[in-house]
């Protein structure tokens, strides 16, 4: 028994009438009356029985088209789920991302993403660059907004943007600019640091970082949220290496500064899972993210 003679059937059983049935389905008589007489014959039982002209329903073919119909019903749905076209695409997409992007860089391609493809059932959630990473390779996440660089085994990379990282100095004033000061090594060497997890992605960059500049930092406190950071060093606490996105608000009490010559940056791009099939959808977004990234950069 497959799928097709189910279809026939349904389509005798709606109709009443092999002729009717044969054109709906493209089909000629002949062919249908012989997927209705194998069917019957793997069955063992008899579908229809002839009343003049027409075919009449036996009991066991309405006991059959209950369940050809959900047969028939749970194949469309299979279907659909391997149609892979992105409009159509309504089955869960998870996408991941850090805190601070979600904040100040994608507010609006969110809402543009969501009237782009109403039919998604898009979930966010916020987590480290380590975190997301591990999710897409169980299959929990779809897409991933990460920081780079990561070893790209087993990933689908698509760079997005540069964003430098700055140094924080807590200030006795509200800042009135967003201009960013020099500052010296020296000055880093003796000062007091809050710093993300030392675990972290982002953690591991400054500390190559402070490597290069040949410092040995003095990391007093850590901590995971880039705004608890800087609310610490708002009050005083000690100087942070935090993303200059995160950092735009004036009348915060920090200044923003960089050693000259000496830029560091991370790049952000998206990671999806390497597969000889990959989801339609996932494709479709992420082309879609970093076409809006870009002309927002």
């Amino acid at each position: 028994m497959d799928f097709r003679q189910l279809e026939v059937f349904l389509a005798v059983m709606q109709h009443s009438s092999v002729t009717h049935a044969a054109d709906k389905l493209y089909l000629s008589p002949g062919a249908v009356s012989l997927q209705l007489h194998n069917l019957a014959a793997e069955l063992n039982t008899e579908l229809f029985v002839r009343s003049g002209r027409r075919i009449v329903p036996t009991e066991h073919a309405f006991r059959l088209a209950g369940h050809a119909r959900e047969v028939m019903r749970k194949i469309r749905e299979i279907q659909q789920d391997f149609l892979n076209v992105p409009g159509e695409d309504a089955r869960p997409f998870h996408f991941a991302t850090g805190a601070t992007t979600l904040i100040h860089r994608l507010g609006t391609p969110l809402r543009m993403l969501r009237k782009k493809f109403p039919r998604a059932d898009i979930h966010v959630t916020v987590g480290a660059t380590e975190a997301i990473v591990a999710g897409i390779l169980d299959g929990r996440y779809d897409l991933g907004l990460i920081s780079l660089p990561w070893p790209e085994q087993n990933l689908t990379i698509v760079p997005l943007f540069e964003e430098e990282l700055l140094v924080l100095r807590p200030a006795r004033q509200p800042s009135s600019t967003a201009t960013v000061a020099p500052i010296q090594p020296a000055e880093l060497a003796s000062a007091p640091f809050l710093l993300y997890p030392k675990s972290s992605n982002m953690r591991q960059m400054i500390d190559r970082y402070f490597a290069e500049l040949g410092i040995n930092p003095r990391v007093i406190m850590e901590a995971d949220e880039t705004e608890a950071i800087k609310r610490l060093v708002e009050a005083g606490f000690g100087y942070s290496v935090l993303p200059q996105f995160a950092l735009r608000a004036r009348g915060a009490r920090f200044q923003t500064l960089r050693v000259p010559g000496r830029r560091l940056t991370r790049q952000q791009a998206l990671a999806m899972p390497k597969t000889e099939y990959p989801r339609a959808l996932t494709l479709a977004i992420a082309e879609f993210l970093r076409s809006t990234l870009a002309t927002r950069s």
